[in-house]
């Protein structure tokens, strides 16, 4: 015993010094509990409630179908109180529309199916592609339009006598759910699309901010630039969707919902503006390294202000540091411009073409501190009285192809029409619940950004469902008595469901498994244990299932060469927009259109990166080329009535032909419109420095001189054009580049 004393007792020392952790150790580990883990647990306790509550009240009620009660409640239910409420908004206006269209149909079409059945599949078709076609909660309203005018219209095909009674159950029924489910998400832990608001603003600036300080040093790649601005693409569509869903949730976001919009088309702008000022800067990497080494000073100046707040989520103390810094610096960023262009006047003897470069690569990054400093500005004013004037308020555009949406609508109307006649052919007892089926995966489908594997993952849910549904149908149900016992048997299943609901990549099964699981295995009112009713329904619904993934696989499938091409169409058809299109609030809806086509490349390119390659490279070029000269217009738009500035004037109408050439290559690649388009811009270029040299008093820098920012504009214009990485430069050995005259 002696011998052991000693180990023992160091072991008792040594474990009387280790100390617990301090309270403030726990209190950010709850935090950060609360933020990740514990909104996904706190949503499936809300949607577990908020089922007890609605399956309570529908049989109290005694409504006929529970059932629809319950699948209001799982598909309305959203994390957020604000998405909720909005999601509850449209699915009623769906609702409505959906029904007052199938009670119309009935009326018309009551003595003869087959006709009843083409009104349906008709409307279901339209609706479809309104909802492949919107981005926000208006697709959903569509969803439920065509779902509702199904879930009625479709056992009108053989009962039409009670339509009109079905509808009214089926409409109390879904106004039931909406209820019972803004209820709890409002009323229990409510998550506000407040908070969820600033953190996603605080993330995107964050992200931006570290992509911003790697670019202005050199150290981002292009594929990770690739990568980075797809995800921004994205973020801007599901940040709009949130903004939008917000002002259903408190007066505070719906009278700054104007600063909100606004303050991501900032975003956007600063995005782009980032964007233009790395490409130039990545073609100038492979040239004399004379304009790169005058820029390093202007570059490493503003990456120096962004550095203090990398690597964490931006506060406000944050956000007006760095805004001060940036207004502080304007003056020596001049300066540091200056010196640069003085350095690069003595150590490339006054080459025209370089002090062109190197002008509009600062007026880029001048630009782009600027645009910093306002978006910080817009961001900080979030929490200024509401009464205050906010800035001008640009929307965001969505800009979905119409050719894949009317693809969509016109796969779901043959799939129900298809599914339709074999069940009036056969007279299947569940023919019905499985044109429904077909109807509602169909349009779930189109709004999906895999669709296949979408239709995958619901016949995998569905599949789950049906055999919980069978062995609660036929094992357990039948043993229980009391809605307390009934609910704790429905509890391990619809905490399932939720769980999935939660997790994206998954939420296909929860879906399959919540909506078919409520349709199918719920006691009725009252309840029924037929085997074979309930083989018969499951088995329509895998049916429905199957039939779908073959027409997402075989019928109009959405990755095709010729939807491809659309793309590249429409693509090449925003650079007309930004010339043609009226100046009022365009660059937010040029950012935006084109934002929302780059999310659907990368979508319906998925398995394609050859494809995908050659859309993104005509989506930057578009996007370049497209922001500089709305930059150009509103430049002109601006200009003093003075008569150098005149519309008259040479230099003017050379951008006119510009514009001009640049529409007919854009329509029409080739390499004779390339050499037309190059002719231009040298033109225009040429004729911008005679102006300024010759008409413009005392022009100075770029800050106070109209004309030589016009000629920066026109220059980034050209090197876009001739860009080794642009979808354009297989024409320029076949282009004969004029000669170009510096002036």
């Amino acid at each position: 015993m002696p011998l052991a004393s000693p180990p023992l007792a160091r072991s008792a020392a040594a474990f009387s010094r280790t100390r617990w952790p301090s309270r403030n150790a726990w209190r950010r580990a709850g935090r950060e509990w609360a933020r990740t883990d514990g909104q996904t647990w706190a949503f499936i306790a809300k949607a577990l409630l908020a089922a007890a509550l609605a399956l309570w009240l529908a049989y109290r009620l005694e409504l006929p179908q529970p059932s629809t009660v319950l699948v209001t409640v799982f598909i309305v239910l959203q994390p957020q109180s604000g998405q909720v409420l909005a999601k509850s908004f449209y699915r009623i206006l769906g609702s409505l529309a959906g029904l007052t269209f199938t009670v119309a149909a009935i009326g018309l079409f009551a003595q003869e199916r087959v006709l009843l059945l083409g009104a349906l599949v008709l409307w279901i078709g339209y609706c479809t592609r309104g909802a492949a076609r919107y981005r926000d909660f208006r697709s959903y309203a569509f969803l439920l339009a065509g779902y509702t005018a199904c879930l009625v219209g479709l056992p009108a095909v053989a009962q039409p006598q009670g339509a009109f009674l079905q509808a009214v159950w089926r409409l109390l029924e879904i106004a039931l759910g909406i209820c019972c489910a803004g209820v709890v998400s409002v009323a229990i832990l409510p998550q506000t699309t407040r908070g969820v608001l600033r953190r996603t603003l605080a993330q995107r600036l964050r992200d931006f901010l570290a992509m911003a300080h790697d670019g202005l040093l050199g150290r981002l790649d292009a594929e990770r630039f690739a990568a980075l601005s797809a995800r921004f693409a994205a973020d801007s569509v599901g940040f709009e969707s949130l903004r939008s869903a917000s002002v259903f949730e408190e007066p505070y976001l719906l009278r700054r919902s104007g600063r909100l919009a606004a303050l991501g088309n900032r975003l956007m702008l600063l995005n782009t503006r980032f964007h233009a000022l790395h490409q130039l800067l990545d073609r100038l990497a492979g040239r004399p390294p004379a304009v790169r080494e005058a820029l390093v000073p202007a570059l490493a100046l503003i990456a120096a202000a962004l550095a203090p707040g990398l690597g964490r989520l931006p506060e406000e103390r944050d956000l007006r540091r760095l805004s001060e810094r940036l207004a502080g610096e304007r003056e020596t960023l001049m300066a540091v411009i200056r010196n640069g262009r003085q350095q690069l006047g003595q150590a490339a003897s006054g080459a025209a073409g370089d002090r062109l470069d190197y002008d509009t690569a600062a007026e880029l990054l001048y630009r782009f501190a600027e645009d910093l400093h306002l978006l910080l500005g817009a961001q900080l004013a979030l929490e200024a009285p509401a009464h205050l004037p906010a800035t001008a308020r640009e929307t965001f555009t969505p800009l979905a192809s119409r050719a894949v949406a009317w693809m969509a609508g016109l796969r779901s109307a043959l799939v129900v029409l298809g599914v339709g006649l074999f069940w009036i052919e056969t007279a299947w007892p569940s023919g019905a619940a499985c044109t429904l089926a077909a109807a509602l995966i169909s349009a779930l489908a189109s709004t999906s950004a895999d669709p296949r594997r979408y239709c995958l993952q619901l016949a995998g849910g569905t599949l789950v469902g049906a055999l919980a549904g069978g062995l609660l149908q036929f094992q357990v149900l039948p043993w229980i008595d009391g809605f307390a016992l009934l609910l704790l048997v429905l509890a391990p299943v619809f905490t399932a469901g939720a769980w999935l609901i939660t997790r994206p990549r998954l939420a296909g099964y929860g879906t399959g498994l919540m909506v078919w699981f409520c349709s199918a295995a719920l006691p009725g009112n009252p309840p029924r244990y037929d085997a074979d009713l309930f083989c018969n329904t499951y088995l329509a619904y895998l049916v429905a299932c199957g039939v779908a993934v073959v027409a997402v696989s075989v019928l109009l499938p959405p990755s095709q060469p010729w939807v491809w091409r659309r793309l590249e169409d429409a693509l090449r058809e925003r650079l007309v927009h930004a010339i043609g299109a009226p100046l009022a609030g365009l660059s937010g809806r040029f950012d935006s259109g084109l934002r929302d086509l780059l999310n659907q490349v990368q979508v319906l390119t998925v398995g394609q990166p050859a494809v995908q390659r050659r859309l993104l490279r005509w989506t930057f070029l578009s996007l370049e080329l497209g922001h500089a000269l709305i930059e150009l217009r509103l430049e002109q738009a601006a200009l003093p009535p003075l008569p150098w500035y005149r519309e008259e004037r040479a230099w003017r109408l050379a951008i006119r032909a510009l514009g001009r050439a640049l529409v007919r290559l854009f329509r029409q690649p080739n390499a004779a419109n390339l050499a037309r388009a190059l002719a231009a811009v040298d033109q225009a270029i040429a004729l911008a420095h005679q102006a300024q040299r010759h008409l413009e008093p005392n022009p100075g820098d770029f800050d106070r001189s109209p004309l030589r920012r016009i000629a920066s504009y026109l220059h980034f214009i050209r090197t876009s054009l001739l860009a080794p990485d642009s979808p354009l430069a297989g024409y320029l050995p076949q282009a004969r580049l004029p000669a170009r005259d510096e002036g």
